[in-house]
């Protein structure tokens, strides 16, 4: 496989939290994505995975793993086409680098991020964990933009654009769920974690989607089994594509896939020249 992405084309993103990919992989749902998306890059978030678990090859794709030290939690991956000139696994704190939840791939003039983002809990009883890991991952983030950040091997990365996947588990907005009244302060859409996410934007990313639909109702990514509330779409949007602004005119489409079952969460799409 080549580093170089040919000058002129379009690149397809696609992040999909699978909810356990063992289970997902025996559905046939994920083969057939695959196969009909055709994405450049594929990033998977809570594959709840050991490595040797599963040996689940695409023609074309080489994958990278980050797995948690727990059994059947969390874990992140990326399939790409395009071999990365670099691979980092987490963050580089080893308080935050347990649970699978980051794996970086260093493109010759960008990072590409997946991110599963630890969830707050019922009750809030994680968000202090919560407000470190958002602190910590966005000073991540920003030194990868700006050259700050080393490799594993110790190496300083230059600074590149940074495209940041995965299941951030918030709603930013309360356009970004079916109930905010009846949701405000409960996980994912407390006050705290929504004012971190706008911490984020404001150090020089965007939501690419919002960008693009910024008035769009009812686009959600993640619905409860309880309820039928994919049925009746009562969901949030808590998967996302964010993007450092340096690379905001490269923006050329963002999308959910909706359509796409087989987990809890649909798909989301970025399309970058």
């Amino acid at each position: 496989m080549e580093h170089l992405i040919p000058e002129g084309s379009s690149m397809k993103f696609i992040s999909w939290n699978v909810n356990g990919l063992r289970a997902i992989a025996g559905k046939g749902d994920l083969q057939r994505f695959f196969e009909e998306a055709d994405a450049d890059f594929f990033c998977l978030q809570e594959t709840k995975l050991q490595e040797g678990q599963l040996d689940l090859q695409f023609l074309g794709y080489q994958s990278y793993w980050n797995y948690a030290q727990k059994k059947g939690y969390s874990g992140t991956a990326i399939y790409t086409k395009h071999t990365p000139l670099s691979v980092s696994y987490g963050i580089g704190i080893a308080e935050h680098d347990t649970e699978g939840r980051v794996v970086t791939l260093e493109m010759p003039d960008f990072y590409l991020v997946c991110c599963y983002t630890p969830n707050s809990q019922d009750g809030l009883k994680r968000l202090e964990y919560r407000m470190e890991w958002e602190d910590a991952f966005r000073s991540y983030l920003c030194n990868l933009r700006e050259g700050r950040a080393v490799s594993a091997d110790g190496k300083a990365l230059p600074a590149k654009g940074v495209i940041l996947c995965g299941d951030l588990n918030v709603a930013h907005n309360e356009i970004d769920l079916k109930n905010p009244a009846t949701n405000h302060m409960n996980a994912g859409f407390s006050d705290q974690e929504r004012g971190k996410f706008s911490e984020l934007l404001d150090a020089g990313f965007i939501d690419s989607f919002r960008m693009l639909y910024p008035d769009l109702k009812d686009a959600y990514s993640w619905w409860s089994y309880r309820m039928a509330a994919r049925e009746r779409n009562v969901g949030w949007r808590i998967d996302y594509f964010v993007v450092s602004q340096n690379l905001k005119e490269r923006i050329k489409g963002a999308s959910i896939h909706s359509e796409i079952f087989g987990s809890d969460h649909c798909p989301v799409e970025l399309l970058l020249d």
